[in-house]
């Protein structure tokens, strides 16, 4: 009988980093192998070392094709990826070679995706100076992933599931109107059709995990609303218009609300989805709700990608192990997604 679990390639991401580090025990998490049949995508001996940091018995499983993968609790299909000249990196930082390493993981994995190889990925944190020293001058994750698949409208959004701190059934999630810009620039890029943009985004993934037309809030940019334009036009003149024209075409849009308040209202189940209008405004109260357990999605893709909410932490990777709560359920919604009927393949880790 065919083994319906969906196979999901998880990208090493900066060797120098805690990505290798938080892959090996997640991998000791019986519960991930019940979701999905998941395999590395990096350099294996950078990954034994992970297993030696780990104190484990786990076994690699050197690959060089996604069919050779034979993933369990005890061994960890590795795809072969990358110059073996990341070996000589030093753990905890920055190297040209690490940033190498993450892109060379990021654009087989994708190319993966894209080719039906894979079901989903799930991807390890790169660090962005780093991957520049490379030559790949990309902001993060989701612009390479963008170019690779010639999208046009995509988004980051973040995701938390229900649990003690989200109250809505279906879970939470947070879309960036504007993302790894900076702030004296975010003004000329907002613009109300990227803020519609963004919210259809955020109805299509929701509309897939819940049975109800999904509520969405929309943070206003400048204190108070703008408080009638006293600090302020970008309210009137473009969220709100935005907000208008989502409204004709079925969208259950409420704003623009202070982001204090929406955050709080969000928290407490009266919406399903946010849509910020910068990287911050969304990352800060939505980590706050649950920084180890949430989950970077990336919306607009042919491909499903997920990642986890959290950088390379250099300052304790390969020192001490980190949190690896967030890869658990970037790699839970990666196969949530995944799955031919969109139900749960399991209950979820709590």
């Amino acid at each position: 009988m065919a083994d319906s679990r969906p196979l999901i390639a998880l990208t090493m991401g900066d060797p120098a980093g805690v990505g290798p580090d938080v892959i090996v025990g997640a991998w000791t998490e019986t519960v991930i192998h019940e979701w999905c049949r998941p395999m590395v995508v990096g350099h294996p001996e950078i990954l034994r070392r992970a297993v030696a940091f780990w104190r484990t018995r786990i076994k690699v499983q050197e690959i060089h094709r996604p069919e050779e993968a034979e993933p369990t609790a005890g061994t960890i299909p590795c795809l072969c990826c990358g110059s073996d000249d990341v070996l000589e990196a030093l753990p905890g930082a920055v190297d040209a070679r690490c940033g190498q390493a993450a892109y060379d993981a990021v654009v087989t994995a994708t190319e993966l995706a894209l080719a039906g190889k894979v079901d989903a990925m799930t991807t390890a944190p790169l660090h962005k100076e780093a991957l520049h020293l490379a030559g790949h001058d990309y902001p993060g994750h989701t612009e390479l992933l963008a170019q690779m698949c010639h999208a046009d409208d995509y988004a980051m959004m973040l995701f938390l599931g229900p649990d003690e701190n989200v109250s809505s059934p279906a879970g939470l999630a947070v879309v960036h109107v504007t993302l790894h810009t900076a702030m004296r620039d975010i003004f000329e890029k907002l613009t109300q059709e990227a803020i519609l943009a963004k919210a259809r985004l955020a109805d299509q993934f929701m509309s897939r995990l819940t049975s109800w037309r999904p509520r969405i809030g929309v943070c206003a940019l400048n204190p108070h609303s703008g408080e009638a334009g006293l600090f302020g036009e970008e309210e009137k003149t473009i969220i709100q218009p935005a907000i208008e024209r989502g409204l004709a075409e079925g969208l259950l849009l409420e704003g623009p609300l202070p982001t204090d308040t929406l955050m709080v209202q969000a928290r407490d189940g009266q919406f399903d989805a946010v849509v910020a209008m910068y990287h911050d405004q969304g990352h800060i109260a939505f980590k706050l709700l649950g920084m180890h357990r949430a989950v970077n999605v990336t919306l607009g893709l042919p491909i499903i990608r997920t990642s986890v909410a959290h950088g390379t932490a250099f300052d304790i990777a390969w020192r001490r192990h980190a949190e690896t709560g967030s890869l658990i359920e970037a790699i839970h919604v990666a196969s949530r997604l995944a799955s031919t009927d969109d139900a749960e393949p399991s209950p979820r880790r709590r």
